[in-house]
């Protein structure tokens, strides 16, 4: 490929010490794709932490019968869910910079004659991807929204202690709403 030697930092890339634009593009997909992989392991383990959080704040309230702590349930839910969003929507664009930009960059410095990066959009032709994708959001929409919902609804039917509290669940439950209303927002179609 145009004389690469390699393209690990700090290293000579060119056969002649020069560093070639392929050499350049290769380095900016490694880092990216390291990126990627960062976000996605950080983006999986929020599904772990909200749902830890959730066991935790409803055993809490339920053994101190406070109906109240559940209020704290939403917050948590929805600065995850933001949190688990915004990941994955960076995941989404890095895939779709190496497929829509870096991959054609590439193919034009190395005369490729097939597509580069060809898992890039490989793994998103299987016939299962749309049942997995909506899935997915199932299951984000579960974490994130279902289950801090319901949690306010308990409050709700607990009584409610105060109207402070009670507007407070109610500003919860608008947020909510909006969060989901962006996990829909971005589910790929």
């Amino acid at each position: 490929m145009n004389g690469i030697v390699s393209v690990r930092e700090g290293e000579p890339v060119a056969g002649n010490g020069e560093t070639s634009e392929s050499a350049v593009l290769l380095a900016e997909y490694a880092q990216i794709k390291d990126e990627q992989r960062a976000r996605i392991g950080f983006r999986d383990n929020l599904l772990y932490v909200t749902l830890a959080a959730v066991t935790a704040l409803t055993a809490v309230a339920l053994q101190t019968k406070r109906p109240q702590l559940l209020l704290a349930l939403p917050v948590v839910c929805i600065v995850l869910g933001w949190t688990y969003l915004v990941n994955d929507e960076k995941i989404s664009a890095i895939g779709r910079y190496v497929r829509t930009e870096l991959a054609g960059q590439l193919a034009t410095k190395v005369d490729a004659g097939s597509p580069l990066f060809g898992w890039e959009t490989f793994h998103r032709s299987d016939a299962k991807r749309v049942s997995r994708k909506v899935t997915q959001t199932i299951v984000d929409l579960t974490a994130f929204f279902l289950t801090p919902f319901s949690a306010l609804m308990a409050f709700w039917c607990s009584g409610g202690d105060s109207a402070l509290l009670t507007t407070a669940s109610v500003l919860e439950a608008v947020m909510l709403v909006g969060l989901g209303i962006q996990f829909l927002r971005y589910a790929e179609r």
